[in-house]
């Protein structure tokens, strides 16, 4: 099944990147991985000290050095499943010297947990909208799983969904390892959608940790959160699913509580008095929260769902309302 994969290029350089692009080298089968990132710098360091620099430095590289390169249009052209692993918000910005032509006949994989800013849409819309790939073609990556487990070969467990589910297991078995286990869904409107929830409350979840709530608070917002995710992608795209399998619970989970968390961290830092601008360039990485909340602010006014947790991330991060009243006010809407 491996033959439905073919050749790979994964797109970004960043942690999540740098995981996978291990997972793939360490999966036994035999295969050819290609990888594409913004800086030519990093390109050098990791083709002459066989590491990233900047991310998961603790990760040895195996992929030969002419598969490295920042040549975007090159590294498509060569490869048949195409796996896109930028933030969300620079998404546009990646892709944009790539026409729906370079992109005919691949798949395509998105390992990515946001929303595309202006255009609210997920991953999988945003590619069969504007590259017309089918969504057929598309396969949605999802955890419960962080790089930096993946970089001190914890066990972990990613789901592999996708409309074509014999696309999904062919993607599965190239990915696994005896540290990655895989489960194959065919939700991929679902696993989306969850995958940029969970980051929302896991800002959730440092903003009450910032501003001094404690575990049996954070218990209740957490226990509130699966079900704001249930109400809503079952609002979206309404079939049959059970939200506390790992895709969605797990993902939600391991976001929220997690030491190596990003958006944990930034809501954190926005509890305890650091203003968006402060925590951003502090942290020095993206939390893909504080994008998909304002996306997710446009789309549900279409769908109407209440949605306490993310309307508070909301007030908080774009209207400037104080943490401490916001979630004391969230703390008489929860249950």
């Amino acid at each position: 099944m491996e033959l439905l994969i073919g050749k790979i290029a994964v797109i970004g350089g960043g942690s999540w990147a740098t995981a996978i692009i291990k997972m793939l080298g360490d999966n036994l089968q035999p295969k050819e991985v290609y990888w594409w990132m913004r800086s030519q710098e990093a390109v050098d360091h990791i083709k002459t000290y066989r590491h990233n620099p900047n991310y998961l430095s603790s990760v040895e590289i195996k992929l030969p050095a002419e598969n490295i390169c920042t040549d975007i249009k090159s590294i498509i052209s060569k490869a048949d499943t195409i796996l896109l692993n930028v933030p969300a918000a620079f998404l546009k910005k990646a892709l944009a010297d790539i026409s729906p032509e370079d992109l005919k006949g691949k798949k395509i994989v998105s390992a990515i947990k946001g929303i595309v800013p202006d255009e609210n849409m997920i991953i999988g819309e945003f590619l069969n909208q504007r590259y017309q790939i089918p969504l057929t073609d598309i396969i949605v990556i999802s955890g419960p799983c962080h790089a930096e487990e993946v970089a001190l070969e914890k066990l972990s467990y990613l789901t592999i969904a996708s409309a074509d589910t014999t696309l999904a297991t062919a993607f599965a078995t190239v990915i696994q390892t005896r540290y990655i286990k895989t489960n194959v869904s065919d939700d991929i409107y679902g696993t989306e959608y969850a995958a940029v929830l969970k980051n929302i409350y896991a800002v959730a979840s440092g903003i009450c940790h910032g501003v001094g709530y404690g575990d049996n608070f954070q218990a209740v917002l957490i226990s509130n959160a699966i079900r704001e995710i249930e109400r809503f992608v079952d609002s979206v795209h309404p079939i049959d699913r059970d939200i506390k399998e790992s895709a969605y619970l797990g993902d939600l989970l391991v976001t929220a509580y997690s030491q190596f968390s990003r958006n944990r961290t930034f809501g954190n830092m926005i509890g305890k008095g650091y203003t968006v601008k402060s925590a951003q360039l502090e942290m020095n990485m993206v939390a893909e929260g504080f994008y998909a909340v304002n996306s997710l602010h446009q789309i549900n006014k279409n769908h109407k769902v209440y949605m306490p947790i993310c309307r508070a991330v909301y007030a908080i991060l774009y209207e400037k309302h104080s943490p401490h009243i916001e979630m004391k006010l969230l703390s008489e809407q929860l249950s």
